[in-house]
């Protein structure tokens, strides 16, 4: 039942300004039309969905009736490294391709557009039977998931994935069409792309390129995509209308008081002290040589990526005034559910249910953090390859969830058995897995103890350096036909192999399992109490509240604006003179300390070439998160105006919660693309590609 007009006004939380990653099912239309005049269409709805793409992580869209995607630079650089080697650095070097045929193949790549949607809440809910525990609950759903995956699948031949939002409290079915025949196409110099390095990352003013290229193909011809953005030959002005469409990773700001303190006492400094140690076995490779060094670029600004963005959450979380206006609202919450009997019988206890499972959560931390693959690329591969024989050897029902359904069974066989790729995408070496592996297994013992059963059972009274070698020396799992053969052998083949590294997974799979389970059980108890609340939530406000991101598709707004920091009003464009001001100001190329803020030579040649005045990047008040990353920025007429890269260092708490007055999206200008197109890179056809109408 919900509250009256007076009471809800009264409880219910206040959505700021542009708030809000909104699902294309619940878009904000009225708020546009009361705000800005301005309500989409459907087709314009229709139009900006279909032309955009998930890369997994990032988001890209059509900008070209040949299938062209655009995205950023960072979203596709580890995969721009795989395929650089020490004599052609395409990462520093950049690259363009002058016609079809020296385009690149991206190996590994897979990028889905979302077709179809279905909301399955009810269906899921029937499968549940009263006085399942939440462990049983969970299993049951999953199940009934995996029957409708199938079932939709059969009937469309779009690849459906399983969506969660509001904690739960609604599911849906998102079915998507499959692109992995992806090639690289443009991509500048890494020296613009991040200009100013880590320093400069989630700050603002930025000078960043951060754009790349690919194109999709289907049955080795250009892909031709039903709907593609075209680009705005209108320049964007202070104050004007932006849309952002992409798939945002992941927020929490529907989490529940006790998950926000876990999450700012533990979750995440736990998570930055294992960023920070990361980050020093890389650069400790990386002093090896130049050549190490290239090998670990794009891993170290992966990490301090991360750091930064974690760093500021953080920041956020420590903010009491911040703090204190989530537990009110959840307090306003808690009261109009103890008012209702229905929902105080459902829900009255879900809070003190969590914070138990926190409790649990945090009981296991250290080995969740530590039992595992050490930090080795072919460990993991061989842990995959055990507990992929050992479940396909069980009855379905008695499987993992993720060992149920054949078409998740499909992508992981494909995966063992195809190319391997380490930490975020990116290729190594046995150098760098044996640093990798050696430094992982000695932060275990130190961390868990000698006598801990995971560490007695992979070092076999062994010295961490001794292990490694032993099984880095006598595996045969780099060979992708040899990992093929375990996949297609299944449980009798893994079982007879002698490679040490299987050896090795097959005597750490009984402590791996064990700690599963206990995962599990803290994942169904929040599962099953996060949907509670967020159907409590539900009938007290009704879908007035934007759920959490997922890494589902969303549509978000805002105006080009200004903010205040620095006791200043800071400038809601750039451009590219600002980025020659800020290398000089540095000192130009070859100053002491300024690497960071080198130009290629290129770009100090061709100077005089451009115009100086073209916007490169923006501030807009649009509310996104990491996944974004990538994603188109469209005008009123759903035409492509930017292309969203980063957030302020301000707005980092907007995981948590927004703040109008300070969270800030930043974008690359469209026509900055353009114009580096033209004047720098000498890509007449791509010029030509893009702004055909």
């Amino acid at each position: 039942m919900r509250l009256s007009a007076l009471a809800l006004l009264l409880v219910l939380p206040v959505l700021r300004a542009e708030e809000g990653m909104w699902t294309f099912d619940n878009l904000p239309l009225k708020q546009l039309k009361e705000k800005y005049a301005f309500e989409p269409s459907k087709d314009w709805i229709e139009h900006v969905r279909l032309s955009t793409l998930t890369l997994g992580g990032c988001t890209g869209s059509f900008v070209s009736a040949d299938g062209l995607v655009l995205t950023n630079h960072h979203c596709t650089r580890g995969s721009i490294q795989r395929v650089s080697t020490k004599e052609r650095d395409l990462v520093k070097n950049g690259f363009v391709a002058t016609s079809r045929d020296q385009e690149i193949k991206l190996p590994g790549q897979t990028y889905r557009t979302l077709m179809a949607m279905e909301n399955v809440t009810e269906r899921l809910a029937k499968a549940v039977k009263p006085g399942l525990t939440e462990k049983a609950a969970s299993e049951a759903r999953a199940k009934e998931v995996e029957i409708l995956k199938a079932e939709l699948e059969k009937q469309t031949g779009l690849s459906y994935d399983a969506v969660n939002l509001y904690q739960g409290g609604e599911t849906w079915m998102y079915g998507f069409k499959v692109f992995k025949d992806v090639r690289l196409v443009a991509a500048p110099e890494i020296a613009v792309a991040a200009f100013g390095g880590d320093y400069d990352n989630f700050t603002y003013p930025r000078h960043d390129l951060d754009f790349s290229m690919v194109r999709v193909y289907e049955n080795d011809q250009p892909y031709h995509p039903a709907h593609h953005l075209t680009w705005s030959t209108e320049g964007l002005k202070t104050g004007d209308l932006t849309f952002v469409v992409g798939h945002p990773g992941r927020t929490s700001r529907l989490q529940t008081y006790a998950q926000m303190k876990y999450d700012r006492d533990l979750g995440i400094p736990t998570g930055l002290r294992s960023s920070d140690r990361l980050r020093g076995i890389l650069e400790e490779y990386g002093q090896r040589s130049p050549e190490h060094a290239r090998q670990v670029q794009t891993l170290i600004l992966g990490v301090n990526n991360g750091t930064k963005a974690n760093e500021g959450a953080l920041v956020g979380l420590k903010d009491m005034e911040a703090m204190k206006r989530v537990e009110d609202a959840e307090k306003a919450l808690r009261a109009a559910v103890a008012k209702d009997p229905k929902l105080a019988a459902s829900t009255g206890q879900s809070w003190a249910r969590i914070e138990q499972a926190l409790k649990q959560q945090t009981a296991i931390l250290q080995e969740s953090q530590y039992v595992g693959s050490a930090r080795s690329t072919t460990l993991g591969q061989a842990q995959s390859l055990v507990r992929l024989a050992s479940q396909l050897d069980l009855p379905v029902e008695k499987r993992l969830t993720e060992y149920k359904s054949e078409a998740s069974l499909k992508t992981l066989k494909t995966r063992l058995a195809g190319p391997a790729f380490g930490m975020m995408g990116a290729t190594f070496t046995k150098e760098q897995e044996t640093l990798m592996f050696t430094r992982g297994l000695e932060d275990a013992v130190r961390a868990l103890g000698p006598k801990h059963p995971y560490v007695v059972a992979i070092l076999g009274g062994k010295q961490p350096a001794e292990v490694v070698k032993a099984t880095l020396d006598g595996t045969k799992l780099s060979d992708a036909a040899v990992r093929k053969a375990l996949v297609e052998g299944g449980k009798q083949a893994v079982e007879a192999s002698t490679d040490p590294m299987i050896l090795l997974a097959r005597k750490l799979e009984p402590t791996l399992l064990a700690l599963r389970k206990k995962q599990d059980e803290v994942r169904a108890i929040f599962e099953e109490h996060g949907a509670r609340i967020a159907k409590a939530r539900f009938a007290v406000y009704g879908k007035t509240l934007p759920p959490d991101a997922t890494g589902s598709l969303r549509l978000t707004y805002g105006a080009v604006a200004t903010y205040p920091a620095n006791g200043t009003l800071i400038q809601p464009f750039t451009t590219f003179l600002g980025l020659y001001d800020r290398n000089l100001g540095w000192g130009g190329n070859g100053a002491k300390d300024n690497s960071d803020w080198n130009l290629p030579q290129r770009w100090l040649d061709r100077m005089s070439q451009l115009d100086l005045k073209t916007p490169l990047n923006f501030s807009h008040t649009v509310d996104t998160t990491g996944g974004n990353s990538g994603s188109p920025v469209v005008n009123r007429k759903g035409e492509l105006v930017g292309l969203l890269f980063d957030g302020n260092i301000e707005g980092n708490a907007g995981r948590y919660f927004y703040d109008p007055k300070v969270n800030r999206s930043v974008s690359v200008d469209a026509r900055a693309i353009l114009e580096s197109l033209k004047k720098i890179y000498d890509a007449p056809n791509l010029v030509a590609e893009l702004t055909a109408k």
